[in-house]
């Protein structure tokens, strides 16, 4: 340890107790790359705060010093969001994940950082209640706030910006505020909640989330179809929103990821590409919103269409999408996963994935394509030799045609995986003159840079000590 870290440590001491801050290299390890291909990075020390209170009194530590500060939730982000390039201290919000409040009657629920998706779920099931944003993995609340995450169910209920209505952060300096109220709505002020979803702990630490909640459906069903190729199944699902078919889910995988899911599974799915689709209603709506999608599926000659209408067949329908990235790892052992991210405009998603697959062709990738093809968000899964230089160029290569592809018809480079580090050089071509006034506000909440440097924005560490 060096000299500067082991003052650090002894200031840290002063408040917390010694099992909350550690340098223990195993630990260090754990909390120095998320799940992405980027190269990981040891932080100095990873504390382990239990209230905001703690966090103000870490962050004023570090401020002081000018040591960088890293929110760490459950490492599962995929451009290098908590990898600490500069070193400096890391938080772990695991010992901050209890549900404090559930307000049924408001449709809202009050949580810490720490809290899962299905940690939220389980404790919000027996008031007839669920959380909806869905992106596969059980990650933090609090880190899918950071990175405005999305998944299954966007097209229906929207993006984690949609639910969130107040947030209580603590600022760079210390200081803890709240960004929102109870109210559904408001025109007083700045919208700070929106600021601080997806700014990727650049900005402060979120230490509290007030959310939105739903319902749980009536019904819920279930639905596989199969089509000849990829843009039959994409036009399809156009078409199904153009008429206003009430889609829950909606996602695409093509052949080549069918192929994995029933080698993962051990299911028997048709290995073409294929929609999993998910309803939600009341009994006789349902039924009239179905029979309009099988019309509609079979106008794009959807060859195979099968219903899961029970819970464990549903279920497992979805598990199998969610797994769909450890089928891959699983099958490629010894390589490592690249999950590209871009979102288009809906009447632009056909041609995007087309050009995606042709490139992927090209470039001769082992790879496949899904994505939540409702909101026009679509990822490609390369599995690359990290050790094979040309495999690496190769999977750039394709990585940046994508995102130009996007950004050249109105589309944006991350639809949910958020920036991190992966993602920043693209930043300048899709924000243009917007990416100045982003940097201005970074250098207005975090003058010295001390909030999680080297994401989503440039900015110039230490110049304000």
């Amino acid at each position: 340890m060096n000299t500067d870290t082991a003052i650090l440590q002894e200031e840290l001491l002063q408040f917390l107790r010694e099992d909350q801050v550690s340098t223990n290299e195993t630990i260090l390890t754990n909390h120095s790359k998320d799940e992405s291909y980027h190269e990981g990075s040891l932080p100095d020390l990873v504390v382990f705060p239990e209230s905001a209170e703690e966090i103000s009194k870490i962050i004023k530590v570090a401020d002081a010093s000018g040591t960088p500060v890293i929110p760490f939730g459950l490492g599962s982000s995929l451009e290098g969001h908590i990898i600490a390039y500069d070193k400096g201290i890391t938080i772990d919000f695991s010992s901050m994940n209890k549900v404090t409040e559930v307000r049924y009657k408001d449709f809202l629920v009050k949580v810490q950082p720490g809290v899962t998706r299905s940690q939220l779920n389980k404790a919000l099931k027996k008031h007839g209640l669920f959380f909806s944003v869905d992106p596969g993995a059980d990650a933090t609340l609090g880190g899918m706030a950071a990175t405005n995450a999305s998944g299954t169910t966007s097209v229906k209920y929207g993006v984690m910006k949609d639910q969130v209505q107040d947030l209580e952060v603590v600022l760079p300096s210390g200081e803890i505020i709240h960004t929102g109220s109870l109210a559904r709505k408001s025109s007083s002020g700045y919208d700070l909640t929106s600021l601080y979803v997806g700014s990727e702990g650049t900005l402060g630490c979120i230490t509290e989330l007030t959310l939105r909640v739903y319902g749980i459906p009536e019904h819920v069903m279930a639905a596989r179809a199969s089509f000849p190729t990829i843009d039959h199944a994409v036009e399809a699902v156009i078409s199904m929103l153009q008429a206003g078919v009430p889609v829950a889910r909606v996602e695409l995988l093509d052949e080549a990821s069918i192929r994995r899911v029933n080698q993962f599974n051990g299911t028997d799915y048709i290995e073409k590409a294929t929609l999993f689709l998910e309803f939600h209603g009341n009994e006789a709506g349902l039924q009239e919103d179905v029979a309009f999608m099988e019309e509609i599926v079979k106008n794009h000659e959807c060859e195979v269409i099968h219903f899961e209408k029970d819970n464990a067949a549903r279920m497992k329908l979805w598990e199998a999408r969610h797994n769909l990235a450890y089928a891959y790892i699983h099958g490629s052992p010894g390589k490592k996963m690249m999950v590209t991210d871009v979102c288009v405009p809906i009447s632009e998603l056909a041609g995007a994935i087309r050009h995606g697959r042709e490139k992927i062709a090209e470039l001769d990738l082992e790879s496949g394509i899904l994505g939540h093809v409702g909101d026009g968000n679509y990822h490609a899964l390369l599995m690359i030799d990290m050790e094979n230089e040309e495999e690496l160029k190769k999977a750039e290569k394709f990585n940046e045609e994508i995102v130009e592809y996007a950004l050249a018809r109105g589309g944006t480079c991350t639809g949910e995986h958020g920036v991190g580090k992966g993602k920043m050089k693209y930043q300048k071509r899709e924000h243009g003159k917007a990416l100045p006034v982003m940097e201005a506000v970074k250098a207005a909440i975090d003058p010295k840079g001390i909030m999680n440097p080297g994401k989503l924005v440039h900015s110039e560490r230490g110049n304000s000590q």
